[in-house]
């Protein structure tokens, strides 16, 4: 196989072999430490503008299928692993890792030690990164010097929310969900419950989305620092009180910004399919799926009318909050669980039961 190097804006150089694309690529490198579920990860969409790390050591044992896609179009930048499966073993299994990321474009590096790298994030926090083309030599400190001089965009959002609204048709309620980075289990969840779903982009209007008539919003999950979209929180803002809302990820975080809480950068982020997450109101602990590099900040709820529902147990931060009045409820995980465990699923079936709640509310006093 042919070399390459993943190179950190410290100036730590890791060799290994390349796979995927023969291209070079710039990003921010992270871990996540699902032990399967690669594939949802590779194509979530909140991993847009970066280098993913896969903390569990065999990748692409069971190769790439049609099926478990959360977006058609991967927006990471690379993939690092610590050994490649040449030849997966799955039933369901349609092409390999390597083929799917010749397809795709995508860089990425096996062979190299995955544990002291993810050790190196977890130190010194998230940090810039070059994968190098397949085979080339490189002045490292060249490399080094256009890292540190080298501001990655901040229109992650942007570049993943569809273009134009479509609708997901069903029977029953009818939910405007709005795209920031959607993963499509969120969309299979609505579904599932035969909800008459329209997906929006992240900046149609607060206006434009009544027009609709929704009973129910949701707000999606999505890539990069929720302070980047400001037309989201001002739109978010114009929806509360009105219909039911229910936001994950990034959701979570734009509704706590619209309600005038503030949020923080984490120093190496929450990213994996086994975060121990509490439900303060009934002490029970769920299994959640997780990818984000921000949170809300605990000190800025005061005066808002915001109350937290649900905390992290690895580090306390924030994971649930509803609003005080009206019917709004976000989680900063995954309860869609594309990939990862299940036990948050109900998140959806309250949803649905907070949009009849509001239905009946409308007829009563009509």
């Amino acid at each position: 196989m042919t070399n390459r190097k993943l190179i950190l804006e410290n100036g730590i150089v890791f060799e290994g072999q390349a796979f995927g694309s023969d291209l070079a690529s710039d990003g921010e490198v992270v871990f996540t430490t699902g032990m399967t579920g690669y594939q949802e990860t590779l194509s979530d969409p909140s991993f847009a503008g970066q280098i993913v790390t896969m903390t569990y050591p065999l990748i692409g044992n069971y190769g790439i299928n049609r099926d478990d896609f959360e977006t058609i179009d991967p927006a990471i930048k690379g993939f690092v692993v610590r050994e490649l499966a040449q030849t997966p073993s799955n039933f369901r299994c349609d092409t390999t890792l390597d083929e799917f990321f010749k397809m795709k474009k995508i860089p990425g590096i096996e062979g190299i030690d995955t544990r002291k790298l993810t050790r190196l994030i977890r130190e010194m926090g998230s940090i810039k990164a070059t994968l190098t083309a397949a085979g080339e030599e490189v002045d490292v400190e060249k490399v080094v010097a256009k890292l540190k001089s080298t501001t990655f965009p901040t229109n992650q959002v942007e570049q993943v929310s569809t273009k134009t609204p479509y609708p997901s048709p069903g029977r029953g309620k009818k939910v405007v969900l709005i795209d920031f980075g959607m993963k499509h289990g969120i969309l299979r969840e609505l579904n599932k419950r035969d909800c008459d779903v329209v997906v929006v982009p992240y900046n149609m209007p607060a206006e434009e989305i009544l027009a609709l008539y929704p009973d129910g919003i949701m707000l999606s999950n999505g890539p990069g620092d929720p302070k980047d979209v400001p037309e989201a929180i001002e739109t978010i803002k114009n929806l509360i009180g009105k219909v039911p809302i229910f936001g994950i990820c990034l959701g979570h975080q734009l509704f706590a910004l619209a309600c005038g809480a503030d949020s923080f950068k984490l120093k190496f982020g929450h990213r994996g399919a086994n975060h121990p997450v509490k439900e303060l109101k009934t002490g029970r602990t769920e299994l959640t799926s997780q990818n984000h590099g921000y949170a809300v900040d605990p000190a800025s709820l005061e005066g808002t009318d915001l109350e937290v529902t649900h905390l992290a147990l690895n580090d306390g931060t924030i994971e649930g909050l509803k609003h005080k009045e009206y019917p709004v409820f976000t989680v900063q995980y995954h309860p869609e669980a594309s990939p990862g465990p299940e036990d948050s699923n109900h998140l959806f079936d309250e949803f649905i039961e907070l949009m009849n709640v509001d239905t009946r509310k409308e007829q009563h006093h009509a």
